[in-house]
């Protein structure tokens, strides 16, 4: 048997600011779903993601909780570049959204740096840092 990805699930409570800080990330979401209380969108490397909003996971689940105490999915984006991680980093943080570890070099040879989504999310972007 073949174990296939078939998407990675983030349980929102507010659907459009999720989809917002998502699409700023670059993910291709199609427009007009802000509303809905399941979204698929396909990153360019073939991984789907996809979002339900907690009504739609209670709607399954009645019993189910968000969780508390820190993010409950942790995310890695490779930006290709240590500039594009700089540069993805400074126009997230200027388009409002939270900080939470500043760009730097990493000693396992990344540019690294976390952003938090509007869920409380932990979003990592990163890249190989060029050979010394």
């Amino acid at each position: 048997m073949t174990l296939k990805l078939g998407f990675i699930g983030i349980v929102t409570g507010d659907m459009a600011a999720s989809l917002a800080f998502y699409r700023a990330l670059g993910v291709p979401i199609d427009a007009g779903q802000d509303d809905a209380p399941h979204v698929d969108a396909k990153l360019d490397d073939g991984v789907n993601l996809a979002w339900d909003t907690i009504e739609t996971i209670r709607g399954f689940d009645p019993s189910y909780v968000p969780a508390s105490g820190g993010h409950r999915i942790a995310l890695a984006f490779d930006k290709g570049t240590p500039a594009e991680v700089d540069s993805a980093f400074a126009a997230l943080v200027a388009a409002g959204y939270p900080a939470h570890v500043e760009p730097w070099d990493a000693h396992w040879g990344q540019r690294y740096a976390t952003l938090l989504d509007p869920d409380g999310n932990s979003v990592d972007l990163y890249a190989e840092l060029d050979a010394n």
